[in-house]
C-alpha cells in the first residue's frame, strides 16, 4: 500500500542494492560470514560432510552415548538428573537463612542499590518523581495485576489521584525499558553471579495468561492452553537468570517469529552467543538468521526422530544416516538469492526492519517467494549440523535442558507474584497490557537481583561454620520466593526517595539447628 509505513512492499523495508553494494566495498557488511558466496558455501559442505561422515561412523559402530540409530529409527536415551541431593540441601539450608521481607521494603532496597526510580522520568520535563514511594507504588499496582484502585485502598502513602497522576507521566514503555536495563546489568555484575553460569547463553520461553473481563475480546483462543482465551508473555532469559527482555505476543502467534528480536535490540549488557528455545521457537528460517547473524541457535526440537536432516552429497555415502536423510541442499537456489539475503541481513542489523516483521512476511509466502525458500535451504544445512551436534554430544543436550529449566522456573516465579485478580490480564488495550508484562518482569527481576545478593551473603556466613563447595553453587537459583510477602497492606518507609543507598544488608536469620555444625 503506497505511503503505508505498516503494509509497505517487501522491498521497501530493505537497504538498497547500492548501500548494499557500498557496505560491501567499505568492509563494514555487518555480518557474521564471508560476503562471497563461494567461500561461504565451500565452507559449509566441508563442514556438513565431515559432520555427517564421522556420524555415520559412529552410528555404525555404536559409539554415541545415549543415541541409537538402527535403519533410520532415532533413539535417544533422556538425560538424567544432574542436580546433586548436596546441591538440593543446600539451596534449602541457604533460603531458610534469607531474611523474611515484604515486597514494598524489597523493592525498595534494590532501588537502593541500583538508583531504580531514576529512570522513571517525567515525559515532558525529564524530571524524576517528587516522591519516589508513589513511583514503586505504580510499579508494584503492574507487576503484582492489582490495579491502581486497588493500590490506593491499600497503601496509605497516595491516593488514587496521585497514583494515576504518576503512573500517566512517569510509568511508560521506555522507561520500563531502561529500568529493566538497570537492573539486569546490575544481576549480570554481582559477583556471586558468576556461579550460575558463564554469561554467554541465554534462552526464551512463552508464558499464557488467561483473559477476563475488559481483556477478554482481545484474547486470542489457542487450545493448547483450555478453552478461554488469553495472552503468551515471551521473555528472554540469560544464563545469570537475568530477564533481560519480555513482550506480550497473542496465544496462537508463533514464538519462533520473536527469538531474534530480543538478541539483537535489547539494550543490557547481556552478550548470548548461544540461545536455547523450547519447540515453539524452532524453524528453519531462525537457525539461518542466526547462523548468519552470528548466534549458535540451540532449540529442544520436538519430535526429532521424525525430523529429516539434509546434506550436499549423495545421501548413499552415508549408509546408516541415509533413511534420515530427506534430500540435498539446493546450492543453486541459494546462489541466486545471496545478494538479496545480504540485503535482509544488513537491513536487520542496521534497523530498518525488524527481525520478527521481516520472518513474518517471508513465512507468509514460504513456497512463492524465492529468498524465503533460499533461507530455507540455509536453515536446513544448520538445522542439519545442529542435530549431527545433538547426537553425538551428550553435554549439548544436557546444558540445553538446563537452561530450559532455568527459564521454567522463571515463569513459576512470574506466576506467584502475578497474584491478584486470578492471574487475569483484564485490561482492554495493547499499552495497558503491556505494561502489566513490563511491570511483572520489572518486579520478577527485582526479587531475582535481591536474592542473589542476600544468597551470597548467606554462603559467606554459612563458610563460618562449615566447609561449602564451589562446584555445588553452580546449581543454586535466585527465584525462591516463599521468604517475600507479596500480600496484605503495602506499607512503606519514612524515606521519601528509594534511590538513597541503603547502610549495609540486612540480618540474616540463624543457620537451622539441625543443620549446625561446630566451626
Amino acid at each position: 500500500m503506497a505511503g503505508s509505513r505498516q503494509y509497505r512492499s517487501f522491498e521497501e523495508r530493505l537497504i538498497s542494492a547500492q548501500t548494499l553494494a557500498d557496505l560491501q566495498q567499505a568492509g563494514t557488511l555487518s555480518i557474521a560470514v564471508g560476503a562471497d558466496f563461494e567461500s561461504f558455501i565451500s565452507g559449509r559442505r566441508a563442514r556438513l560432510d565431515e559432520r555427517l561422515a564421522a556420524v555415520d561412523v559412529r552410528a555404525k559402530d555404536g559409539t554415541l552415548a545415549g543415541v541409537t540409530i538402527d535403519k533410520g529409527a532415532l533413539k535417544i536415551t533422556p538425560i538424567e538428573k544432574s542436580t546433586p541431593p548436596e546441591a538440593e540441601a543446600l539451596a534449602t539450608r541457604l533460603y531458610a537463612m534469607l531474611p523474611r521481607i515484604r515486597i514494598t521494603d524489597l523493592l525498595a532496597e534494590v532501588a537502593g542499590w541500583t538508583l531504580l526510580p531514576a529512570c522513571f522520568t517525567h515525559l515532558r520535563t525529564g524530571e524524576t518523581a517528587a516522591d519516589s514511594r508513589i513511583l514503586m507504588a505504580g510499579l508494584l499496582a503492574d507487576g503484582l495485576n492489582l490495579g491502581l484502585t486497588r493500590m490506593a485502598e491499600a497503601c496509605s502513602i497516595a491516593s488514587l489521584s496521585q497514583l494515576a497522576w504518576t503512573s500517566d507521566w512517569h510509568i511508560r514503555e521506555e522507561t520500563y525499558a531502561l529500568a529493566l536495563q538497570c537492573l539486569v546489568n546490575q544481576q549480570q555484575r554481582e559477583p556471586f553471579a558468576a556461579h550460575f553460569s558463564s554469561g554467554s547463553t541465554s534462552s526464551s520461553d512463552g508464558q499464557f495468561f488467561q483473559a477476563a473481563g475488559l481483556g477478554r475480546d482481545a484474547g486470542r483462543l489457542n487450545t493448547h492452553y483450555g478453552q478461554r482465551p488469553g495472552f503468551k508473555v515471551y521473555t528472554h532469559l540469560s544464563d545469570r537468570y537475568g530477564p533481560f527482555y519480555t513482550k506480550l505476543i497473542a496465544a496462537t502467534a508463533s514464538e519462533a517469529l520473536h527469538v531474534l528480536d530480543a538478541l539483537l535490540y535489547h539494550q543490557s549488557e547481556v552478550l548470548p552467543r548461544r540461545h536455547h528455545t523450547d519447540g515453539g521457537g524452532d524453524s528453519d528460517l531462525v537457525f539461518a538468521l542466526c547462523s548468519l547473524l552470528g548466534f549458535q541457535f540451540a532449540p529442544r526440537i520436538p519430535d526429532l526422530k521424525h525430523r529429516r536432516l539434509y546434506s550436499f552429497a549423495k545421501p548413499s555415502a552415508y549408509p546408516r544416516l541415509e533413511p534420515m536423510i530427506a534430500g540435498r541442499i539446493n546450492v543453486a537456489l541459494i546462489r541466486a538469492h545471496w545478494s538479496q539475503i545480504l540485503r535482509i541481513i544488513a537491513s536487520i542489523r542496521a534497523g530498518t526492519v525488524t527481525a520478527s516483521l521481516i520472518m513474518r512476511q517471508l513465512a507468509s509466502h514460504l513456497r512463492q517467494n524465492g529468498v524465503a525458500a533460499a533461507l530455507r535451504e540455509l536453515g536446513r544445512i544448520e538445522r542439519t549440523l545442529f542435530t549431527l551436534d545433538w547426537v553425538s554430544d551428550p553435554e549439548l543436550r544436557r546444558s540445553t535442558g538446563h537452561e530450559l529449566n532455568k527459564g521454567e522456573a522463571r515463569n513459576s516465579l512470574a506466576r506467584a507474584v502475578f497474584i491478584h485478580r486470578l492471574g487475569e490480564i483484564r485490561d482492554r488495550t495493547y499499552e495497558n497490557q503491556q505494561h502489566r508484562t513490563s511491570g511483572l518482569n520489572l518486579l520478577v527481576t527485582a526479587i531475582i537481583l535481591w536474592n542473589t545478593r542476600y544468597l551470597e551473603q548467606a554462603v559467606a556466613e554459612l563458610r563460618q561454620v562449615e566447609d561449602v563447595p564451589d562446584h555445588l553453587l553452580a546449581h543454586l537459583s535466585p527465584l525462591g520466593w516463599e521468604h517475600v510477602n507479596l500480600t496484605g497492606d503495602y506499607i512503606w518507609g519514612a524515606t521519601q526517595n528509594g534511590s538513597e543507598n541503603p547502610v549495609g544488608l540486612r540480618p540474616l536469620r540463624a543457620i537451622p539447628e539441625p543443620l549446625r555444625k561446630a566451626a
